[in-house]
């Protein structure tokens, strides 16, 4: 889920540990999938100073993993992950997207629910269709139905963002959109603590611009080069 390099690069984030300490702001976040993609964020997410909670259909596999993270992560299952988290960083297959939205309404209702789930290409079931037609992100919402999605870590390589996380400059620029100015705000914050650099792409619509066969999906590049792709205008 996580390398060594990963961990032995985390010292540079002390000092954003500590000003989340100060600040008071550090985030429950409950990670829905903690897989490759959401065992790295979730672990970067730990060493910045949050509170994360990892989940699978098999907690119990994610003990070790949580061992080494110290007292700022747990495990539990999805539905456990899904009720500590404020914020919520989905990144599981997305066939499960539906029946997860029925499982977790009551969970995710009025909550940030970061989208890094990618539909397949090749697929030809419904929801596959769906989301080629109205866009990844824009269906992950009809299906996350009460929860404030905003698309992010969906374009991304999690060993790009792990190198990111590890090095001081060049940052891995992370594409996010979402529909709420404000949810966004809090997202682009969450993937500075991660060691990112946010783009802000648009509305959940534009998201397509870097969902699969999109020019932003694994540029896996730096911010400014990403907005060059995405033909945004350069940060002033």
């Amino acid at each position: 889920m996580f390398t060594v390099s990963l961990l032995n690069g985390m010292i540079s984030f002390a000092s954003r540990a500590e000003a989340l300490k100060q600040t008071g702001s550090p985030k429950r976040i409950g990670v829905i999938g903690a897989g490759w993609l959401g065992g790295t964020v979730g672990s970067v997410w730990v060493q910045a100073g949050h509170d994360v909670m990892f989940s699978s259909r098999h907690p119990e596999e994610l003990k070790s993993m949580v061992a080494k993270l110290g007292p700022h992560a747990s495990a539990g299952t999805v539905r456990e992950a899904a009720a500590f988290g404020e914020i919520l960083l989905f990144a599981v297959p997305y066939a499960a997207l539906p029946q997860l939205g029925q499982e977790l309404a009551d969970m995710i209702r009025g909550k940030i629910v970061l989208d890094a789930c990618n539909s397949s290409a090749s697929s030809s079931d419904d929801l596959s269709r769906e989301a080629r037609i109205h866009g990844d992100a824009v269906t992950t919402a009809k299906y996350l139905s009460g929860a404030n999605v905003v698309r992010a870590f969906s374009a991304v390589d999690a060993t790009a963002v792990e190198a990111s996380a590890a090095r001081s400059s060049r940052k891995l620029g992370v594409p996010i959109a979402g529909d709420d100015p404000q949810a966004v705000q809090v997202v682009a914050q969450l993937v500075i603590d991660a060691g990112c650099e946010p783009v802000v792409v648009g509305k959940l619509a534009d998201a397509t611009r870097f969902q699969r066969g999109g020019p932003g999906f694994r540029a896996n590049t730096d911010a400014a080069e990403l907005r060059q792709v995405l033909g945004l205008p350069a940060k002033q």
